[in-house]
């Protein structure tokens, strides 16, 4: 009876501390793990699930949805001085020796304090702190912190930052402490381009997978076996690097001697079959590492390659390797711009034009002190290919209106190129702001000093030399809008010989600053300019094909939904008809910038063929680069007519231009390099059949 009457008061007190602790039973597992999931969406105060109990003061926790690791939420220590959640773990029979969990900062923003401390009922200790050294970005953290003592009382963590910042905690986890082991090793080669110029081409992931934290295994030994067109001797460097755990890493601004980055092994003299040797010991978790290869730079653009892992050596055992995916093979293409080239930081917004001699004209952004868009130190680059972007000649500069801090260094950008059939001539247009006069500065007005400038310069030389810039905004621009740009990317020449770019407008300020996609076109081969009316509204960085003698398609970017908008007219932007596949039939991540080409026309054959359309292929971000075909002028877009060229993420801009009537060539912002170029053969895009041009001829 007193057995009965000590539980029942033992059940009350439980009660009345929230200790359901007190009562329960340790567990037979051999982890507590929690992702989250089950606590109530919004401000923790107190909250449980199967790894114990979390608690925490007024607006200092909350279950966060919109950002997680994984699941559908994580744990938010909100943004201020001293936020802390307090975790009291489920009891457990097992002994456990690590504590791990991702973690993802928020802003590089000070202050920035971030502690773990652990409790056994009457001191706190510290059993990890960092000042500041974490990196920014999504969940980029996993962290492995040891418990000498076994499963504390409880766990505390705790942050300072900034206000409406914060950190999140996802994938929680305590193990028991047992002998290392192997659990999974796995392969996986990216779909990207392996670039000359680049130090660095990841080209395949080598993913060992290892449980428990007592005797840790050493990574020996990685064999690979290299096949594909490219001969082994045009490869100058492979290496070996590990990241740690984490799996997707920006390449663009890597370095061998990166942080991100430990050399496991490498190999200078190439053959097709290589054992790479190494000591690298392995961590719980994900151990990644990555195969590089630096290319010659004479490579032939033609070649393809294929790596594979064949089998790795791990404490002296060899281990069986899945691929998670058939090789295929890798494509060779060129860094045309990478960050740091003739000292400037950042390259992008690409255009794309080959001439009537053949010659490759890439032009764009040159940032030169940031990656900001306009107003800003900006002017515009050319880079000139004379064999079919397989080289490429220096750097010019060709638009440069000043350098006046006072007037944000008169920067001028966003260029768009377009080749004259007729003339030969060459057009590069681009947007000039004389101080705050870009996409958020500008005003309605005519003047420098009021409102953006559309300028153009000209080559008659086939992109040797260039003319001074010429300033037509008086021509086109209505006083009333906000501003008038090109569109970036290139134009065209019609049927009939008149010249168009895609354009955009902003409305006034009376009228919301909307923006309008339309037209920018000269009849007289650029002696003068006329615009046409808006297409679509909300629609940007628009690219303009002739689809049939007269008839003009507009595809647009659309700032309202993560489509593309499609409009057509045949009185030369005056009207505009919906086209049926808009909004529909294409997507894009959100807003980003496309790259549209007739194939015919770009050839100079007077017959309806493929249309041709780049973007990233994706809704979630600027990932997944993609040359899609349609048959049938932009009617249909076939799965088995579409292309992926680059999985990675990048800024996402491309264009493409016919070099030959067998060859594709797109300069795009990609996931290795900033501009990144490749050769494409046509019938990887619309299978085997002819661009229906065998009974055409070509015009000049």
């Amino acid at each position: 009876m007193n057995s009965f009457r000590s539980l029942r008061l033992l059940c009350v007190i439980a009660a009345l501390w929230g200790c359901d602790s007190l009562l329960a039973a340790p567990t037979a597992s051999n982890r507590l793990a929690t992702g989250f999931e089950d606590f109530a969406p919004g401000e923790i105060q107190s909250a449980a699930d199967s790894s114990g109990k979390w608690t925490a003061a007024p607006d200092h926790a909350e279950a966060h949805t919109d950002h997680h690791r994984s699941g559908r939420q994580s744990l938010h220590l909100l943004g201020g001085e001293k936020r802390s959640v307090v975790w009291t773990p489920s009891p457990l029979a097992a002994k456990v020796d690590q504590l791990e969990f991702w973690i993802e900062r928020w802003t590089i923003q000070k202050p920035f304090d971030f502690r773990v401390e652990a409790s056994d009922g009457e001191t706190w200790t510290t059993l990890y702190h960092d000042g500041g050294n974490l990196p920014i970005g999504s969940f980029k953290n996993r962290l492995s912190i040891p418990l000498p003592q076994g499963l504390p009382r409880q766990i505390r963590f705790t942050s300072t930052t900034p206000d409406q910042s914060g950190v999140l905690i996802d994938d929680l986890a305590v193990e028991v402490a047992t002998p290392q082991r192997v659990v999974a090793v796995r392969t996986r080669q990216p779909i990207a381009p392996v670039l000359v110029r680049n130090e660095l081409n990841p080209v395949l992931e080598v993913c060992i997978e290892v449980e428990g934290t007592l005797q840790p295994l050493n990574f020996r030994e990685l064999d690979l076996k290299i096949d594909g067109t490219l001969p082994p001797s045009q490869i100058s460097q492979l290496e070996i690097f590990a990241t740690g755990d984490v799996e997707a890493l920006d390449w663009r601004h890597l370095r061998r001697d990166s942080a991100a980055l430990r050399r496991f092994g490498g190999a200078s003299k190439i053959s097709s079959v290589l054992a790479i040797p190494g000591d690298f010991q392995l961590s719980p978790g994900a151990n990644r590492f990555f195969v590089s290869l630096q290319l010659h730079e004479t490579v032939d653009p033609a070649h393809t390659i294929n790596i594979a892992a064949t089998s790795v050596n791990i404490a002296g055992r060899s281990y069986a390797i899945e691929a998670t995916q058939p090789n295929s093979n890798l494509r060779i293409g060129y860094a045309l711009r990478k960050r740091g080239d003739d000292g400037f930081h950042t390259y992008r917004i690409p255009g794309l034009a080959t001439t009537n001699q053949g010659t490759l004209i890439a032009v764009y952004d040159v940032r030169k002190k940031s990656g900001n868009d306009l107003p800003g130190d900006i002017d515009v680059g050319i880079s000139r290919s004379t064999d079919g972007g397989r080289t490429w000649l220096p750097m010019q500069i060709i638009f440069d209106m000043g350098s006046d801090p006072r007037w944000s260094y008169d920067g001028v950008g966003d260029p768009a190129v377009l080749v004259d059939k007729q003339t030969g001539d060459i057009w590069i247009a681009a947007i000039w702001c004389h101080g705050n006069r870009g996409w958020h500065g500008s005003s309605p007005g005519l003047e420098p000093e009021e409102t953006g400038q559309l300028m153009m310069v000209r080559s008659s030389d086939d992109g040797l030399t260039w003319s001074a810039p010429m300033n037509i905004t008086k021509q086109v621009k209505r006083p009333e809008w906000s501003l008038l740009l090109q569109g970036p990317g290139k134009g065209i020449t019609m049927q009939d010989g008149t010249l168009v770019f895609a354009a955009q407008y902003q409305d006034s300020p009376e009228k919301g600053r909307l923006p309008h996609s339309t037209i920018l076109y000269s009849r007289d081969h650029g002696t003068t300019w006329q615009i046409g009316t808006g297409a679509f509204d909300q629609t940007t960085e628009a690219q303009v094909i002739e689809v049939e003698p007269g008839a003009l398609m507009l595809n647009c970017r659309y700032n309202r939904e993560s489509t593309r908008v499609v409009a057509t007219t045949t009185d030369m932007g005056e009207t505009w008809t919906e086209h049926s596949t808009s909004r529909r039939s294409l997507i894009e991540p959100r807003t980003c910038m496309a790259s549209l080409i007739n194939v015919n026309r770009e050839l100079g054959i007077d017959k309806p063929g493929w249309i041709l359309f780049s973007n990233p292929d994706s809704l979630r971000g600027r990932s997944r680069q993609t040359i899609k075909g349609s048959p049938d002028g932009g009617k249909s877009w076939p799965e088995e007519n579409r292309l992926l060229l680059d999985e990675r993420a990048g800024a996402g801009y491309s264009c493409m231009s016919m070099i030959d009537p067998q060859t594709i060539g797109i300069l795009y912002e990609g996931g290795e390099a900033q501009l990144q170029f490749q050769r494409i053969p046509l019938a990887d895009v619309i299978g085997d059949g002819s661009p229906e041009s065998s009974s055409s001829t070509r015009r000049n």
